[in-house]
């Protein structure tokens, strides 16, 4: 039996509530703990964390579960478990780095994962050249700190992506402007990503009208199956980013799999319901194999 602390916010989340009911069905011992109720002693030379003005006992596992607008402090008590020796399914450091749009792109570039072309900018002095660097209109253009589709806008023509481009940097806003990939017809693929294995995949078509295929946002999920190229570059876009647990998001492009994003918290609802696999107990099965070995967890807290 282990003792597994969920790092999340809200313990009615679907994601929550199936990772807190498979561990417990395999006799584990689970807390659901607030991140944000968390408080640590960072000077002791024996590091602790505290939550409703207790000390947490020493946990064999962490999950977490670090929203986006919540990953610099998500992280540091991630990093504070870390140090007491817990093992995280996903490290502080690959979280973070998961979250930073463009060192992802940086770092799945540098492994030669296929991507769609891509910019980045902050004020660029000749936007025409941004855009007709990565194929000319349409472009997709999105904020480096959106989630769930928020901050992505496709441009059709290089005016309307040139005057977009203008308001982002007239808030001086970081973006990525990228190749849209019209072949994917609205449509990506979610590869869930469980200890360097797809696990479950499924297709998320974009409601009508809508580019964007995140379900938040209205899109539907379904049962695909993966080619083998396709399954090769989640595994290794997972491997790159260092994250054991997470959801690689790609799109059937004309010059292959092309990778969208690693989320480092995905939601199981979606997957289970449209693959009716138990990603839940996955999980929690891969916890207790990587348990068995001691010294998993890589960083102990550092970098």
């Amino acid at each position: 039996m282990m003792k597994i602390a969920i790092l999340s916010r809200n313990k009615k989340l679907y994601s929550t509530r199936r990772l807190e009911e498979a561990a417990i069905a395999r006799g584990h011992e689970v807390d659901i703990i607030d991140t944000l109720h968390c408080y640590m002693d960072i000077s002791s030379n024996k590091p602790s964390v505290r939550f409703h003005g207790e000390p947490l006992p020493q946990y064999d596992a962490i999950i977490p579960r670090i929203g986006a607008s919540v990953t610099f402090y998500g992280t540091a008590v991630v990093r504070q478990f870390e140090m007491m020796g817990s093992f995280s399914v996903n490290e502080s450091v690959a979280i973070s780095r998961s979250r930073d749009k463009l060192r992802s792109m940086q770092l799945l570039s540098r492994k030669g994962i296929g991507l769609p072309r891509t910019g980045f900018a902050h004020s660029p002095d000749n936007i025409k050249d941004l855009i007709s660097n990565v194929g000319g209109a349409p472009v997709v253009i999105k904020l480096l700190e959106g989630t769930q589709g928020i901050g992505v806008v496709l441009a059709d023509t290089n005016k309307a992506a040139e005057g977009i481009i203008e308001a982002f940097m007239g808030i001086k806003a970081n973006i990525l402007v990228q190749e849209y990939i019209k072949e994917a017809g609205g449509a990506d693929i979610r590869c869930f990503v469980v200890g360097g294995k797809v696990v479950a995949a499924m297709k998320r078509q974009g409601a009508p009208g809508e580019f964007r295929s995140n379900l938040h946002r209205g899109g539907s999920a379904t049962l695909v199956k993966l080619t083998s190229v396709e399954r090769a570059t989640a595994v290794a876009a997972a491997g790159a980013m260092g994250l054991n647990v997470c959801g690689v998001d790609l799109l059937r492009s004309s010059h292959g799999p092309v990778v969208m994003e690693v989320n480092s918290s995905p939601g199981l609802e979606g997957i289970e319901a449209a693959t009716s696999k138990d990603v839940a107990n996955m999980i929690i099965e891969f916890i207790e194999n990587k348990k068995s070995k001691p010294h998993s967890t890589k960083t102990r807290g550092n970098g």
